[in-house]
């Protein structure tokens, strides 16, 4: 026996002894304790690379400014290498694939996703790619979820569950926040909160925020003291400051789709590459903050250390003047998102998660420092907080998730003093946005599809249903030179009183011939070589295309009130039938699934 079968019948044997002894929930949760402990563990494992890398050639930067222009490519070179050797798959916009996998692939996703975003991110970042860590840590933790419940042989439902609870994982290891872990698997990845899912997501918060305290101590990710106590006046300019982050939100999500496509159009890859590099350089050089994720230059910020932040750049000897660091800061957070998008294109692998905090952090500050200069305001607005409060905003925007923004940043300073004015901002970001934009840059390219899954249940089961799970291809076909005598001996031995009329060379659908049609004559043999079935047939109601997405079928079946519409390809060629009764027992099979036991 070999290693491989003994191991497949070890397993065998604790699945079927573990639903003998341990009820499916109680399981769920001990995963859910596992599945923290592991993204965790991987979130650290990333940090450590990044850090390893980066602390290997800070050395060489802090000597000559061109390296600025040099390593970023070759860390993108790099990871584009390891992904076209090794990986072999498209590994990008990560939360994007684990809302695909959710929606359409029944929340699996490929095993090598447990550790190629972690290997190939850390690459990007640690040569200075201006992205950030934490999309590719959702992918990894999602992963470890998917793949943790498929090995137990555990059901859709449960598998979706463990996805989230992975991504909850990453997002509580990476961050030290358990809270935004939750309500970013709510808000981003839209996953129903109930209470059979609500306590395995909250134990895999909670798990790796605990072992992230274990691993790396319990020091806030930023360290934030409220010196300047909240009050009542900055209200106004709380509410001016969420608008303004909202539609610096609108601007980041227009310029990424963009710039995103217009790249992507340049299939030679390595013309796309050389103007991705040229792109990330050039800004990089300019404005070094964005040499990585940039959470540095958030932290120089909030000490007040505003000089330093033009450290290592061209513009260091005008470092001390106001408006060259207003001008500095505000084209760094402009040109942010030409930097990220030109790192992922060019074959790179990261997120737009630290971006997001990123330009938002830059938006509060700007915002507080050039509104601080002029006399005629007389109320005071600290920087830090509006740094803080500005983070919120633009993630709140960028990602649709004003919870998500409020209690991440509340979080990564250690203290919840400033929770008011966060929800204020990205409320006000969020609903600026709305306006514009009715979906998050995640969950966009989806929607645009109809393969987005949301919190509206019908609209949810119809996104998981597909045509193939609906489609029936036990009708009798019929030819249009064929005699009514023909047709009645098809009828004879037929189980449906439907007859598609096709074409004997293409099969392309012509038209179609209904019992009810041919009642009236079916029973006198003098019509049968009289009439023939070109004459007999008529037109369907309408024709549904293979590709076409269930809520438009269900909208066809209620244009047409039509029972039963025939699937034909987009070149007309003739597939099969779908029902309404089809439909009905699909929804309430795929229904059952998606809604866990109350």
């Amino acid at each position: 026996m070999t290693t491989t079968t003994t191991r497949t019948s070890l397993l065998q044997r604790f699945i079927l002894w573990r639903e003998t002894h341990i009820s499916e929930r109680i399981f769920v949760l001990i995963l859910s304790f596992i599945i923290g402990i592991l993204t965790a563990l991987a979130a650290f494992a990333l940090k450590q690379l990044i850090g390893t890398i980066q602390h290997l050639l800070m050395p060489a930067i802090r000597q000559a400014n061109v390296w600025y222009l040099i390593l970023p490519p070759i860390g993108v070179l790099l990871t584009a290498g390891v992904v076209k050797l090794f990986i072999r798959d498209d590994i990008s916009h990560g939360v994007t694939k684990v809302l695909g996998a959710m929606s359409q692939r029944k929340s699996r996703i490929k095993p090598h996703n447990m550790w190629s975003s972690l290997l190939a991110s850390s690459i990007t970042i640690g040569f200075g790619g201006s992205v950030g860590a934490e999309s590719p840590i959702v992918m990894t933790g999602a992963a470890i979820g998917s793949n943790t419940g498929r090995l137990f042989k555990l059901e859709q439902r449960q598998l979706m569950l463990l996805v989230g609870c992975g991504a909850a994982g990453a997002i509580a290891g990476i961050f030290k926040a358990p809270i935004a872990g939750l309500v970013f698997v709510v808000e981003v990845l839209l996953l129903d909160l109930t209470l059979s899912s609500v306590l395995p997501l909250l134990i895999s918060s909670v798990t790796s925020a605990t072992t992230a305290y274990l691993l790396t101590g319990q020091q806030a990710m930023f360290s934030f003291y409220q010196n300047d106590p909240f009050t009542a006046e900055r209200i106004p300019y709380v509410i001016l400051l969420g608008i303004a982050c909202g539609f610096t939100s609108l601007y980041f999500s227009k310029v990424m789709f963009a710039l995103e496509s217009w790249l992507k159009g340049r299939n030679n890859f390595f013309k796309r590459y050389g103007i991705s590099m040229l792109i990330l350089s050039v800004a990089i050089f300019l404005f070094p903050p964005l040499f990585g994720e940039g959470y540095s230059t958030l932290s120089d910020l909030m000490a007040g250390q505003y000089s330093s932040v033009t450290d290592n750049s061209i513009f260091a000897s005008f470092g001390s003047n106001y408006w060259v660091i207003f001008a500095f800061l505000l084209c760094t957070m402009l040109v942010k998102v030409f930097a990220s998008v030109a790192t992922n294109s060019g074959g790179g692998c990261g997120g737009l998660f630290a971006p997001s905090l990123f330009v938002g952090g830059l938006c509060g500050f700007v915002f507080a420092y050039a509104l601080n200069f002029f006399p005629f305001i007389e109320v005071y607005l600290p920087q830090k907080n509006f740094v803080l409060m500005g983070m919120a905003g633009v993630m709140a925007g960028v990602m649709h998730a004003p919870l998500t923004g409020t209690f991440l940043i509340a979080e990564l300073t250690g203290g919840y003093n400033l929770l008011l004015p966060l929800m204020l901002v990205a409320i006000c970001s969020y609903g600026t946005i709305r306006i514009f934009m009715p979906h998050s840059i995640y969950s966009l390219r989806l929607a645009q599809k109809g393969k987005l899954m949301t919190h509206s249940k019908d609209q949810a089961v119809l996104t998981v249903m597909s045509i193939d799970n609906v489609i029936e291809t036990d009708f009798d076909k019929v030819y249009p030179d064929m005699t009514l005598g023909e047709l009645v001996q098809v009828v004879g031995r037929a189980k449906r009183n439907l007859f598609p009329v096709v074409e004997r060379e293409t099969d392309k659908l012509l038209g179609v011939v209904s019992l009810d049609d041919i009642r009236n004559i079916m029973f006198r043999p003098e019509l049968y070589d009289r009439y023939k079935v070109d004459r007999i047939m008529v037109s369907p109601p309408a024709r549904i295309q293979s590709n076409m997405h269930m809520d438009h079928i269900m909208h066809l079946f209620d244009e047409t009130k039509a029972w039963n519409l025939p699937v034909v390809t987009p070149e007309g060629q003739y597939l099969g039938y779908v029902s309404k009764s089809k439909i009905f027992n699909t929804y309430r099979e795929v229904l059952n699934v998606l809604s866990p036991d109350e």
